[in-house]
């Protein structure tokens, strides 16, 4: 198999490593962290360098890229450990790309594609926990269209969002609608999450949505995958950087006269991190050309890649907090950013213990259906 990357995908990583070096360095992260978790300079920013339409097709205004491109991107943004959620958009794009009508796409692709819209996946809920199978977000039909009743959690900048996709049921189906922020019936509280970036608990009562599938079982399944392969790319880069701000810093820490780094055990302990961080870029790279997989190789392969990278992420974060020792828990220091940012993702989509129960059902589905 070739993991060569084109010319094209080697540009757009340079494109947008200079943007992270030039405009989102650590104190302008930290400056967003402060400000509330968002800052809209920075995503006007990423819509200018055409991101928020890779997802999306050319004849609506985006560059109809594929997962692989997508993967180099949200690499680059992790080793940036950047706040603003330009995956969320990504998936609400592929979305609608997929399964909205053509209306549907033409009122909104455009407006995610430019920036100006910035749609969510409104998916989880308290009772759930990372089931996608189960609902208690209800869908009713009226004369005047549809209703919705519900209310989801740890919605990715709820509070600046424009809409958000909401799984809800019809009757004893699955199905996803479009809910936008301004609607009547739409209640949201916003508040920061451990890493610093921003999210909000979303309550609906009977607020109008709009229908973008009856097939809302497989749409999930697909944002979640989706979200899955750039939720590991993205811990990719961080842990990349996570690993680097080590090295340097062992490089220069001196004990009893010497570098830190000339200490054996120390340089064991760096050597089982960069293996680690090697087995969770493969993973990352063998969820990103599953994607497009027929619907169950896909979710055992979003399965088998994010309990690698969750075990990879638990351990190259906690690693590097205790190789710098006390330094490494502190809010100046960049480290402490990096393992928040990891300790967070290992839960984003379903945790490591979770996706080893996925893992489990897929090899042994005759399992299931005895239970």
């Amino acid at each position: 198999m070739d993991f060569e990357f084109t010319d094209d995908q080697d540009q757009l990583r340079d494109a947008v490593r200079k943007w992270v070096k030039r405009s989102y360095t650590f104190e302008h992260r930290r400056s967003s962290e402060s400000s509330g978790g968002f800052s809209p300079d920075a995503y006007s920013e990423l819509a200018e360098l055409g991101l928020t339409g890779l997802y999306v097709p050319e004849e609506y205004g985006g560059v109809g890229m594929g997962p692989v491109d997508v993967m180099v991107v949200m690499e680059e943004l992790g080793r940036g450990i950047v706040l603003e959620p330009l995956a969320q958009v990504l998936l609400a794009g592929a979305v609608l790309s997929n399964y909205a009508e053509a209306s549907v796409r033409a009122a909104w692709l455009p407006t995610i594609a430019s920036g100006e819209s910035l749609v969510v996946l409104a998916q989880q809920e308290r009772a759930n926990r990372y089931r996608i199978d189960t609902c208690e977000t209800r869908a009713v039909e009226t004369a005047e269209g549809w209703e919705l009743t519900g209310s989801k959690s740890l919605v990715p900048v709820g509070d600046h969002a424009a809409a958000y996709i909401v799984p809800a049921m019809i009757a004893d189906t699955l199905g996803a609608f479009l809910v936008e922020r301004s609607a009547p019936g739409v209640l949201v509280h916003p508040y920061q999450t451990v890493d610093g970036s921003r999210a909000a608990e979303l309550t609906l009562s009977k607020a109008p949505g709009t229908l973008v599938t009856r097939e809302g079982q497989d749409c999930l399944s697909y944002a979640v995958d989706l979200g899955i392969a750039m939720t590991c790319a993205e811990a990719v880069g961080v842990m990349d950087v996570t690993l680097e701000a080590l090295v340097d810093y062992m490089k220069t820490r001196k004990q009893f006269g010497v570098a830190i780094a000339s200490f054996q055990a120390l340089r064991h302990r760096v050597a089982d991190m960069k293996m680690s961080l090697e087995l969770a870029r493969s993973m990352s790279y063998y969820a990103s050309l599953n994607v497009n997989a027929p619907a169950n190789q896909r979710r055992r392969a979003m399965a088998q890649a994010k309990y690698q990278l969750g075990g990879s992420m638990r351990f190259v974060g906690q690693q590097a907090v205790q190789l710098h020792g006390g330094i490494g828990m502190t809010d100046e220091y960049i480290v402490s950013h990096y393992f928040r940012r990891l300790t967070q993702m290992e839960s984003v989509f379903g945790d490591t213990l979770h996706h080893l129960a996925q893992m489990s059902d897929s090899m042994h589905p005759e399992l299931d259906k005895a239970a």
